[in-house]
């Protein structure tokens, strides 16, 4: 809905992309749906879906993506896919080097990118000693959150975190038989200390003659689980260090497309690169709020031929996904009664509008209410 919602915005037609139930089919802004395939799934059926659909257009489509098996997808099928649609995106080889943690960190040396100190240790084969880091440190897995690697946080009530966090030798001691039992491949990373608001980030669109068409910045409020998790809240800002720094990084890089490059500021003021993310992401919901719509200026260059016109983007604009951020101010100690004003004053909600209500009221609230009842039901019929 982040995606979809600037995009509608626009007064630009979209075909969603989504499972059955999945919040999108019900958005006023969708005129068609495509059947769903799993990104991953190496057969390309989901392909195929795609340009079957684009083959009864009477236009080529623009074709976005979100998360990283999408942009894989598209990346490494792009052959097939440009004779039917339109879409921009990095180099294929530089697509791999920022999806895959590991070729990331080669990247950023060769490149000099401002990244912390870290090491690739195979639990398998290395043990707690092979980490030669200064605590404390982040470890993260070296693949995308794999059947090997959730057990771990699962068994440390942290499964929907995405890292964890590790302050001395003794606890990583403590903590490497599981490691070492699921033979995960990680990377160790050294924490720079701070809240969830030291993470700032860069956004932007370059077009295909590397020309930075647009940008804007922003700053995390919460996430859920505290400190490791997906945003809960954030906020568009006015950073000219962090725009001055990411037009940097993105040139550097060759990049063209659209971009997200997370930093952190370090108790001393210094940012460190954590990630770039060579995709569309929520964060362009709040950004065309803030009057910079980046997924509808990529459209203009592939269809329109001209673009409309922007301005810099209005910071405080403030972006929350309710029931996640609920929970994520309650972890900060922040009552019901004093997040619930807050939250409804967001100028951007992820899945809630209310010129846009289906989303939530049958992709979210009907689900849950649907899987309540049959787990219930479940319990009735045990019993």
């Amino acid at each position: 809905m982040d995606l979809l919602r600037p995009l509608g915005l626009a007064e630009i037609p979209c075909a969603a992309v989504a499972p059955p139930g999945a919040p999108p089919r019900y958005s006023r802004f969708t005129r068609a749906v495509v059947e769903w395939g799993d990104p991953s799934d190496e057969s390309g059926a989901l392909v195929d879906k795609l340009i079957r659909f684009a083959r009864s257009q009477a236009l080529k489509p623009v074709l976005f993506y979100e998360g990283d098996w999408d942009l894989l997808l598209i990346s490494r099928n792009r052959d097939r896919l440009a004779g039917h649609f339109h879409f921009v995106i990095p180099d294929g080889e530089l697509v791999e080097d920022l999806v895959d943690k590991a070729r990331f960190q080669n990247l950023a040396r060769n490149l000099g990118l401002p990244v912390p100190p870290s090491t690739q240790v195979d639990t398998s084969t290395a043990g707690p000693e092979d980490v030669d880091l200064a605590f404390p440190l982040i470890l993260k897995p070296l693949t995308r959150r794999t059947a090997t690697w959730m057990p771990i946080f699962t068994d440390l009530n942290r499964s929907e975190a995405k890292a964890l966090e590790v302050r001395s030798r003794e606890e990583l001691i403590a903590l490497w038989p599981r490691l070492a039992s699921s033979g995960v491949e990680l990377l160790a990373q050294e924490l720079i200390e701070g809240p969830e608001t030291s993470i700032e980030s860069y956004h932007a669109y370059v077009d295909r003659g590397g020309s930075i068409v647009a940008s804007f910045t922003g700053q995390k409020i919460r996430t859920y689980p505290k400190g490791y998790g997906h945003s809960t809240a954030l906020e568009i800002t006015a950073s000219a260090e962090v725009e001055s720094l990411g037009a940097e990084l993105i040139k550097r890089l060759g990049l063209r497309g659209v971009a997200k490059l997370d930093f952190k500021r370090s108790p001393e003021g210094l940012l460190y690169l954590l990630e770039v993310n060579p995709r569309f992401s929520l964060w362009h919901h709040p950004g065309a709020k803030a009057g910079v719509n980046l997924p509808a200026l990529v459209y203009d260059d592939m269809v329109e031929g001209t673009r409309r016109s922007t301005g810099p983007a209005e910071p405080g604009v403030r972006w929350c996904r309710l029931l996640n951020d609920v929970k994520a101010a309650r972890e900060e100690g922040i009552s019901f009664l004093r997040w619930l004003p807050w939250a409804m004053t967001c100028d951007a909600r992820a899945t809630l509008a209310w010129d846009d209500p289906l989303p939530f009221l049958r992709g979210v609230l009907w689900a849950r209410a649907t899987t309540a009842l049959r787990a219930l039901r479940r319990r009735t019929a045990r019993g």
